[in-house]
């Protein structure tokens, strides 16, 4: 089995490069396709209008996964973004629109990070803690795990000084380079096998389930 991961920022695809050798334990071979800059918005029409080069995921979608259709057996598609504050039943509803509209349509499995990504780094606090000692504790553990609360917000109020405040106030610039540190800083620690975040814990079974199946 081969996995083709679209991930829809620098910061995701980072992380996913350093986790998706633990999920998958060599079972399947995988790349991770150039990290998008965004997610956006899926086309109304599904006929992509934006410059393929602004790398926007959902803006893009239909013509990738429209592509990836007219490879016979190439693999499994994953694509890896956050719900943010969009309705999970009814997202996971649209993106499934666009996969149904392609003919032929390839194998794909969306997972989602609920609230962000960052929910699945607070699924792990031993391994947050590891990479920052000197955390909030306070603040970590009153986290609930995939609840909508401004999740990459609270994990910088825990680790960084000045919190989210100081992160906002420098602009979306220093948010993307801390989000890419996390990546790098937490990530090696993480065990995907004891993490608690229900939506890493849905991704981690949904993977290891297609590469079982393709054995």
């Amino acid at each position: 089995m081969h996995f083709e991961f679209l991930v829809e920022d620098q910061s995701g695809a980072k992380a996913m490069d350093i986790l998706i050798p633990k999920l998958l334990k060599g079972k399947a071979t995988y790349r991770i396709i150039r990290p998008y800059k965004g997610l956006g918005c899926l086309p109304k029409d599904l006929r992509p209008k934006s410059d393929a080069g602004k790398r926007i995921l959902l803006a893009q979608l239909p013509r990738l996964l429209r592509g990836y259709g007219k490879v016979p057996n190439y693999g499994c598609v994953i694509i890896i973004c956050d719900l943010d504050d969009k309705i999970e039943k009814q997202f996971l509803s649209e993106l499934n629109g666009v996969l149904n509209s392609c003919s032929p349509k390839p194998d794909v499995c969306f997972c989602l990070a609920i609230e962000e990504f960052e929910a699945w780094y607070l699924g792990d606090l031993a391994a947050v803690r590891k990479a920052y000692p000197k955390a909030k504790d306070t603040i970590l553990s009153g986290y609930k795990n995939d609840s909508i609360c401004g999740t990459w917000e609270l994990l910088a109020d825990a680790v960084c000084k000045g919190g989210s405040r100081a992160l906002i106030k420098e602009g979306w610039q220093a948010i993307g380079k801390q989000k890419s540190v996390w990546a790098e800083e937490i990530s090696p620690y993480m065990n995907v096998d004891s993490n608690i975040s229900p939506s890493f814990k849905k991704m981690l079974l949904q993977l290891r389930s297609i590469a079982a199946k393709a054995v």
